[in-house]
């Protein structure tokens, strides 16, 4: 049970790790923005102003890591977000909310 924990927080510190710099991040949330059909490459270098070659190496880490996909459609590589990934991060962090917290009597004035 530890060892699946252990590996569940290694996961997600991966996908925070990526998310935490500001140029994937952006390219993230503007691929929810387009949710399930995504956006081509030239879309989003054109939307954040991201020379090709940075904008490449910050896309393939995002795929890495399984919050993006992409798809070929002829000659235009399209990106797509994993919004299940996302839900399920959100989700984990999230299992345990609130569960240190005991329950207080509020104090009756004498």
């Amino acid at each position: 049970m530890r060892e699946e924990r252990d590996l569940q927080i290694a996961e997600a510190a991966k996908k925070f790790t990526e998310l935490g710099n500001p140029t994937r991040l952006s390219i993230f949330r503007l691929l929810v923005k387009a949710a399930d059909t995504g956006l081509s490459v030239g879309e989003i270098q054109k939307e954040l102003d991201v020379p090709g070659s940075t904008l490449s190496h910050h896309i393939q880490r995002l795929v890495n890591v399984g919050l993006v996909a992409q798809r070929r459609d002829s000659r235009t590589l399209y990106c797509e977000p994993q919004i299940m990934v996302i839900q399920e991060l959100v989700t984990f962090l999230l299992a345990e909310c609130c569960t240190r917290q005991t329950q207080i009597d509020p104090v009756q004035p004498d």
